[in-house]
């Protein structure tokens, strides 16, 4: 559109004429005058129409919220007593003269103001298209943006190079039964669930890699912490020492990220209330047997010998660390290596224990990730022993058989991540349109969230 001035940018045509385009946010009537509320994507403004504008005048009485319209009119500075400090644009008022329609729309099903919105899940997802338009929910996806670019800079920053893994996969990279089967011109193919495989060959070959896509998981599950449709954020790099190469530099990507949201999404995370999470400049790693034997002698509940985390677990170990040293985040590591998939390396000290490590923060897992095997041998007993088809997975034995060195990598998903650093109670509202078992766009069946 020609000649449009951008809301944010108002404040630098302050006694001049200007033409705005965007969306009717608010209509207030007051006596003979109108006050106007206009929002675009760069943010709002107050407009009012007086008396002395007739025709406008009447055609702002037609208007509703989310009616679209273009505006003509001068840019005023506010009066002193009527000036609102810290907010965009309240030193200043849109005097219109002219508005034109460029679209109409029907009343609205619902409150769309912040005061007003207060919407179950199930009612906001029957209503996405519309829903989007709302500020803290805009702010949501506004910080996933950032986690998603921030991940990409950092790995460009630490020379990881970006590819994209196919979604469809001749074999599934973990293993088991939660994986989307389909037919492939009359032979079984599956939905990815992990880009790993993809992104150890690619490894092989550019010695750092990463990769932003979209992973499947045919969970059975409804609860709030699943989706069978996500952005998985994988990072695979070689030469390493130890898995504690891995650990650090997904300490330091998670570290990065975390910076870049307080500084770019400020005023999302004022709007949302959200209190980020505390990292401090070393995040304390516990073995499985460390996390079980605090566990035990702070809360007296035994899980020693277990072989993995539960839940409660998680949540008890960060409140543990928190108290101990300030830190949101703890590093677990040293999982049973038959838990793990058949490409994790094993302890050569403690074979029955892996070299994977995950990341908790506030008592839910952010990422794995670890040391992979890099010996072509090792991986053909592995592939063995965990019952797989190597014929299936040819392509990837393959860049082993030819020399590979000492590597890992990490993987996260920018959901959950969304998820727990806003402190949503869902992981769909970290998602703009999720997939579930009872949810493709459309609801599914009747069950709610």
């Amino acid at each position: 559109m020609t000649n449009r001035t951008y809301i944010k940018d108002l404040n630098k045509f302050i006694g001049t004429e200007v033409t705005i385009a965007g969306w009717v946010d608010v209509r207030r009537d007051q006596g003979k005058m109108i006050f106007l509320d206009f929002r675009d994507m760069t943010g709002k403004v107050q407009g009012v129409i007086l008396p002395s504008y007739m025709e406008t005048l009447e055609i702002g009485k037609t208007l509703r919220s989310e009616f679209v319209v273009k505006v003509k009119g001068n840019v005023n500075e506010r009066p002193e007593k009527n000036k609102k400090a810290g907010v965009l644009n309240g030193e200043l008022e849109l005097e219109i003269k002219d508005i034109e329609i460029l679209a109409e729309a029907t009343p609205l099903p619902f409150d769309m103001s912040l005061s007003g919105y207060n919407l179950d899940l199930t009612t906001e997802l029957d209503n996405r298209a519309l829903v989007l338009r709302q500020p803290k929910v805009q702010a949501i996806f506004k910080v996933s943006e950032t986690i998603i670019d921030s991940f990409r800079e950092f790995m460009k920053q630490n020379m990881f190079f970006e590819f994209q893994a196919p979604s469809i996969t001749p074999a599934t990279a973990e293993g088991g039964a939660e994986v989307f089967q389909i037919d492939y011109f009359g032979k079984k193919a599956y939905l990815s669930q992990s880009p790993q495989l993809y992104k150890q060959i690619v490894m092989s070959a550019f010695e750092r890699c990463f990769s932003v896509n979209k992973v499947f998981r045919a969970e059975p599950s409804s609860t709030t912490r699943h989706l069978t449709e996500v952005v998985c954020l994988d990072a695979e790099m070689g030469f390493i020492e130890s898995w504690r190469d891995v650990r650090d530099m997904a300490e330091e990507t998670v570290r990065y990220i975390l910076k870049q949201v307080e500084t770019k999404n400020a005023e999302h995370l004022k709007l949302l209330d959200v209190e980020m999470p505390v990292m401090i400049e070393k995040t304390p790693t516990l073995s499985l047997k460390e996390v079980q034997d605090k566990i035990f002698a702070e809360n007296g509940r035994d899980v020693r010998g277990e072989k993995d985390t539960n839940p409660q677990d998680e949540r008890e170990i960060c409140e543990i660390i928190k108290k101990e040293t300030g830190s949101d985040f703890v590093f677990i590591y040293g999982y049973p290596t038959r838990k793990k998939p058949f490409y994790v390396y094993p302890n050569p000290e403690e074979p029955e224990f892996n070299e994977g490590t995950d990341l908790i923060c506030r008592g839910v897992e952010w990422l794995s990730g670890g040391r992979r095997i890099n010996d072509y041998k090792q991986l053909q007993e592995h592939v063995k022993l965990w019952e797989m088809d190597p014929n299936k997975i040819k392509m990837f034995l393959e860049a082993f058989k030819y020399g590979v060195p000492p590597e890992g990598g990490f993987s996260f998903g920018a959901e959950r991540i969304t998820m727990q650093l806003l402190g949503l109670k869902n992981v769909r509202e970290a998602c703009m349109f999720p997939r579930d078992m009872n949810r493709i766009d459309e609801r599914l069946s009747d069950e709610g969230y």
